[in-house]
């Protein structure tokens, strides 16, 4: 089973229910270990870093997002770590998830329709092309 698993997270209902997914695979053994990765968006990190006090607080703030996902974890008592990344969320989950061998990356979707993604590419959709192992879109 998958021992080495990414979880992309950004705090959304979807990730939430991607958390679920990843503790559902995880539980399968003893020897397996999520990594929360979260990605503070360049685009919107600007406002963030504006509206903050400082750069604890930022980090706190960046922290809450994914506090439903780590109780999660917590509550099934899995081994997990929360790495937050900056830059732009589909390139780089990509470049993390490949220089870190993964053996398995789950994504939540926002659910975009087809003009929306066509328009706007979907960061599960930029995951799945270029990640070089099996991912995980849950809906």
């Amino acid at each position: 089973m998958y021992k080495n698993i990414l979880l992309a997270a950004d705090g959304s209902k979807n990730s939430i229910r991607a958390a679920k997914e990843a503790v559902k695979i995880a539980s399968l053994t003893d020897q397996s270990s999520i990594e929360i990765v979260f990605v503070a968006d360049y685009a919107k990190s600007k406002s963030d870093i504006l509206h903050s006090q400082s750069k604890e607080e930022l980090e706190i703030a960046r922290r809450k997002k994914i506090l439903p996902i780590e109780e999660e974890l917590q509550s099934h008592k899995l081994d997990y770590k929360v790495t937050i990344l900056h830059g732009e969320p589909g390139p780089s989950i990509i470049e993390y998830a490949n220089k870190n061998g993964f053996e398995l990356v789950v994504i939540g979707s926002r659910g975009l329709n087809a003009l929306q993604e066509m328009v706007l590419g979907s960061v599960s959709h930029k995951v799945v092309k270029r990640v070089n192992c099996p991912v995980l879109i849950v809906k």
